[in-house]
């Protein structure tokens, strides 16, 4: 019985425990993460239901002009032919959008939403479309019934009717069925082309109002593509299949300005379409609207550092406890691991109505000076105290660097927890373990 009460009494015991309830303190620790995702997912369907009501991401591309022409197939074994009507896809020439965008953060509850306005310009021109590279007759291309077709997305968001001005005619735009892709079509009503194109080319421009948010996109169809975008928002992510050129992209206080130019070359896929036109949603390039700095990730990202944060609190105070012969009960550690979770509902419950940096400033004082206080009627000598104040400070500090952090997030992490093991191994060099019963 004395051996048994000897074994609870050394070291190897109170590691052992000291252990185990770290392991235990996961438990509510995986329940504060489970509360971060759920409010993030909050946040998403918040976001969702003002965009919505809003307008959505604007993704366009066009004019394209639509010819229809006739397909005669032979019946087997007859002298009769089934009469198909097939369509022909012709991108312009030159196309120069210019586009201005205003940015508003809507809010609701606690969660933010980037919407915006659009003005969108362009102008460009067509040549004469040819069949010659098909082996269809001059009869059975219907040229009086052409139209001009646009697929966009968001189209209950256009603000103004959309008219598209060719060859000095004016054109209204209707919807129409679109069985290419996921996007609306706008269309014209038949016209006979020929009247459109007294010379080699004809002139285009139209313009188009948007209500948007998070993202717009275009898709670079002309044999030559010139974008320009600016907007008041200061953090654009710029995305899709082209980057604007490096030169011509500009940000700073105000907003930003981009530019790009695309040529036929540069995109892989054609100028003409014979049948079905493709789907060319993935050659979009365009900016993405959103808020730059999630407070959630950085929420999550905090919380997936607590059980580094709780195993080298307890650490310490084992390590104070066995230098200076003071006994810490295992309900005493249970204390100290519960006030080390709560920092992190206090942050996630902060952040909500405040910045991340306030939220982490008050929730990491609030529990280093818990932590402190406890910490005095445990232990006999002020210094002890003011260790584990400076220690949990010091450790508050370098998690939240590290969280700041993206590129070299790993590398100063690795550095940091080096340094920590280094010091924990210096303190504890001199603890005689077989001795130690406290």
């Amino acid at each position: 019985m004395e051996n048994q009460n000897s074994f609870f009494q050394s070291a190897t015991a109170k590691v052992i425990m000291v252990g185990l309830l770290t392991l235990v303190l996961l438990i509510p620790l995986s329940f504060v993460q489970r509360l971060i995702s759920e409010r993030a997912e909050r946040k998403q369907e918040v976001i969702k239901e003002i965009t919505s009501k809003w307008g959505e991401s604007v993704l366009l591309y066009g004019p394209i002009i639509k010819v229809p022409y006739l397909v005669r197939t032979p019946i087997s074994k007859s002298s009769e032919f089934t009469t198909e009507t097939h369509y022909a896809y012709f991108f312009p020439d030159e196309l120069d959008s210019k586009i201005n965008v205003n940015t508003t953060e809507k809010q609701r509850n606690n969660y933010d939403a980037v919407v915006f306005s659009s003005e969108m310009k362009f102008k460009g021109n067509f040549s004469m479309p040819s069949f010659s590279t098909q082996n269809i007759l001059p009869e059975n291309i219907l040229w009086n019934k052409s139209s001009i077709i646009i697929n966009t997305s968001n189209l209950k968001s256009i603000k103004d009717g959309m008219k598209i001005n060719l060859a000095g005619k004016t054109l209204d735009f209707n919807t129409s069925e679109n069985n290419a892709s996921s996007l609306s079509q706008l269309e014209t009503q038949p016209i006979n082309l020929s009247d459109y194109f007294s010379g080699e080319k004809a002139s285009f421009n139209f313009n188009v109002s948007y209500n948007g948010s998070q993202q717009l996109m275009l898709i670079p169809i002309a044999k030559t593509n010139a974008a320009n975008i600016k907007s008041n928002w200061k953090s654009p992510k710029f995305s899709g299949f082209f980057l604007p050129n490096g030169d011509e992209k500009k940000t700073n206080a105000s907003g930003f300005e981009a530019n790009w130019k695309i040529l036929e070359f540069n995109r892989p896929f054609a100028q003409s379409y014979f049948g079905v036109l493709p789907n060319l949603e993935k050659y979009a390039f365009g900016v993405d609207f959103i808020i730059p700095v999630d407070e959630y990730q950085k929420n999550e990202r905090a919380s997936k550092y607590g059980f580094l944060v709780i195993g080298l609190t307890f650490l310490i105070f084992f390590v104070i406890q066995s230098i200076s012969k003071i006994s810490i009960h295992i309900f005493n550690y249970t204390m100290i691991g519960l006030a080390l979770i709560m920092f992190y509902t206090l942050l996630i419950a902060i952040t909500e109505h405040s910045t991340f940096l306030t939220a982490y400033l008050i929730a990491g004082t609030s529990v280093v000076v818990m932590i402190t206080l406890y910490s005095i009627s445990l232990l006999k000598h002020r210094k002890f105290p003011l260790l584990i104040a400076f220690s949990l400070t010091a450790l508050y500090t370098f998690i939240f660097v590290i969280i700041q952090l993206e590129n070299y997030a790993l590398l100063v992490g690795s550095i940091g927890l080096f340094l920590i093991l280094g010091l924990i191994m210096y303190f504890s060099r001199k603890i005689d373990w077989n001795n130690l019963k406290n």
